[in-house]
């Protein structure tokens, strides 16, 4: 099997040493070239034809979003993990590179509170590794389903999805869920009559960048979720970085709560709190919603869901940069329907009760 061709852009290059020394490290990747700024990279991957590429964001001459839309006008496909700082300015840098195509980010050690622990090439392979698997898996491990519903396999209730109402509807995503959660967002506008929660993958400070985008193109007040608030209808509510996000209370009262209890699935938030606790308060109005990501996180909050009768939707895997996530809940055979983001914006608006966005909004 041939190796996976990676090309560097850091403008420091004690990062560009420590980045090399990370890839090295890894069986089956090789370094074929590095640039000091975005337009030596793009020049390098013209030639070198490379897979992936690893982009710091601020660099002189071309930074790394000018960098992306050169990529973009040359027609160069490759695949890009960023590099961002964990600051209010670098969160909201990341999800502008995102929505450009990016496929996932790391924030550099010194800038995340566990940089000590191990010296920096060693820290950066840990954050980079597992997100280099998961975009180009060494295997590619078929499916134990193919089609769109898999109620026969499973003893879950079966769902009427025409008369199904939700009362509360909770998502999860990992690699590659903002730009899926920008895009379905963008679809359509408030008020909602039910509440929306989300949990995705993601490290503090970078949450709260997701929650005001998300506020920004939907117009529903989206935010960060606040230990003991109280949940309202036509709210958003994100699981900030390094917490569980869980719903407590009665259906009637429900409140949000975060905690620090042990990651799940080496993770934290996680999803599978947030839909168990979602499932066991609301049972047969809870929808629940898995998008595209590395792993299982989520399988077993769908199957929580589904044994109390509410409904699970799954992105289908031709549209998710990594289908682990949705992949597992489908093997289990936990989820009603598989669908793309737009076929997912269309169900939220329906059972959210939202407005369709204007054709330029939904353009933009």
């Amino acid at each position: 099997m041939s190796k996976l061709r990676v090309v560097i852009a850091d403008d420091s290059v004690i990062y560009r040493s420590q980045i090399r020394e990370a890839l090295d490290a890894m069986a089956g990747v090789e370094v074929v070239a590095v640039a000091s700024n975005g337009r030596l990279a793009a020049d390098r991957l013209g030639q070198s034809a490379a897979d992936l590429l690893i982009l710091d964001l601020e660099m002189p001459e071309m930074d790394g979003l000018q960098t992306l839309v050169e990529l973009k006008k040359r027609g160069l496909t490759c695949k890009v993990v960023v590099f961002s700082s964990a600051s209010k300015r670098g969160a909201e840098i990341t999800m502008e590179a995102l929505k450009l195509g990016a496929s996932d980010f790391i924030a550099k050690p010194g800038a995340d509170s566990a940089a000590g622990e191990a010296k920096p090439s060693g820290r950066i392979r840990e954050l980079l590794e597992p997100r280099i698997r998961a975009l180009f898996p060494l295997t590619e491990t078929p499916s134990p389903l193919t089609g769109s519903t898999a109620s026969a396999l499973a003893p879950f209730p079966k769902l009427h999805w025409e008369i199904f109402q939700p009362r509360i509807i909770v998502i999860g995503s990992s690699t590659g869920g903002p730009s899926a959660l920008e895009h379905i967002f963008s679809q359509f506008s408030g008020p909602i009559r039910c509440p929306i929660l989300i949990t995705q993958h993601m490290p503090p400070v970078f949450t709260a960048a997701l929650a005001e985008r998300i506020s920004k193109i939907s117009g529903i007040p989206a935010a960060e979720a606040k230990h003991g608030a109280a949940i309202e209808n036509n709210h958003i509510y994100i699981a900030p970085g390094d917490f569980h996000l869980r719903v407590q209370g009665t259906a009637e009262r429900p409140f949000l709560t975060l905690d620090q209890t042990p990651q799940i699935h080496s993770v934290r938030p996680a999803v599978d709190p947030l839909f168990v606790s979602a499932s066991a308060l609301f049972q047969s109005r809870c929808l629940g919603i898995v998008l595209t990501g590395m792993g299982a996180d989520g399988r077993v909050g769908a199957e929580a869901i589904k044994h109390h009768g509410g409904a699970v939707v799954i992105q289908n895997k031709a549209s998710c940069v990594v289908f682990g996530m949705p992949g597992a809940v489908q093997a289990s055979g936990a989820y009603d329907r598989e669908a793309t983001p737009d076929e997912i914006a269309v169900l939220l608006a329906e059972k959210a009760g939202a407005r369709a966005a204007p054709l330029q909004k939904r353009a933009s």
